[in-house]
């Protein structure tokens, strides 16, 4: 039976943190906020937008909501992001993908202002990434929960199960950095199940409910699901098929509960970064 690795844990001293950090803001009239873009009701942006509110309302930081139709015209996405990055008061965005096709995902993204892009989404944000250099923020991703667990990537064989911008890629170059050798896997990979089996960590960002199970498993192994679905009983789950991966796996992360708290106290942290940033506090 597999070890839980719980991102509730690494998060109340980060919590604590961000919350000492926003009131030291808002004593200096201050405060952090998020805007919040969703178009269209997709139940798991609406389910990652109500744990991000919720943590908001937790630490001190305010957001705002732009809610827009999944038939919305370009013109009014384009004219939404204007708006958030010309207020003084919003200091990060939130804006949730992939777009309905109709819309041009590359040309939104970018017009998102660099500093505020506390997502990581922005082609200038990833080219921070992929370069190795400071440029905007980092992806949220499932890096803190290996920092948290103390586990060391150096020399460690890592497979990424899913190559999209949002998750896969962006994962792979950060465990680069940590000195990982990285397998990136993908839907023409063949006999995945032998490549994910040669892994001492398998990161899986699929997008896919249940698509990896414990069949691509021997024992032992790292899982890190960081997949967010709802399935057809209506509840959350991951990339992973939990029940059988943890008779298999050595450490694995849960859905819910594991990656996905993380996600949003990096994007809380970050929030918080760009507030300081963009009002000129050290």
């Amino acid at each position: 039976m597999a070890k839980l690795l719980l991102g509730k844990e690494v998060n109340a001293s980060i919590n604590e943190e961000i919350k000492a950090k926003v009131e030291t803001l808002k004593a200096q009239n201050i405060t952090p906020t998020l805007g919040i873009i969703r178009i269209g009701e997709r139940e798991d942006d609406i389910a990652y937008e109500r744990g991000a509110t919720k943590r908001c309302e937790t630490l001190g930081v305010a957001y705002e909501k732009f809610l827009l139709p999944a038939d919305v015209e370009e013109e009014e996405v384009l004219k939404t992001i204007d708006q958030v990055n010309k207020s003084e008061k919003i200091h990060g965005v939130l804006l949730f993908r992939p777009l309905p096709k109709h819309l041009n995902e590359d040309k939104i993204v970018n017009a998102l202002a660099v500093e505020k892009d506390v997502d990581g989404i922005t082609d200038l944000s990833m080219a921070g990434v992929f370069m190795g250099k400071d440029m905007g923020y980092a992806p949220c991703t499932c890096m803190k929960v290996l920092d948290h667990y103390g586990i060391d990537c150096t020399g460690k064989k890592v497979v990424v199960i899913g190559r999209s911008l949002v998750v896969g890629k962006p994962a792979a170059m950060m465990l680069i950095k940590k000195n990982a050798t990285v397998t990136v896997c993908h839907t023409r990979t063949v006999d995945m199940p032998s490549v994910v089996k040669e892994a001492d960590i398998v990161v899986v960002a699929a997008g896919k409910a249940g698509v990896i199970d414990g069949s691509y498993l021997r024992e032992g192994q790292i899982v890190i699901d960081v997949g967010i679905n709802v399935n057809e009983e209506g509840k959350l789950c991951g990339d992973v098929d939990f029940d059988s991966a943890k008779e298999v796996a050595g450490y694995i992360t849960p859905v819910p509960g594991g990656v996905g708290p993380m996600t949003i106290a990096t994007l809380m942290r970050n929030t918080l970064t760009a507030a300081k940033v963009q009002n000129h506090i050290r």
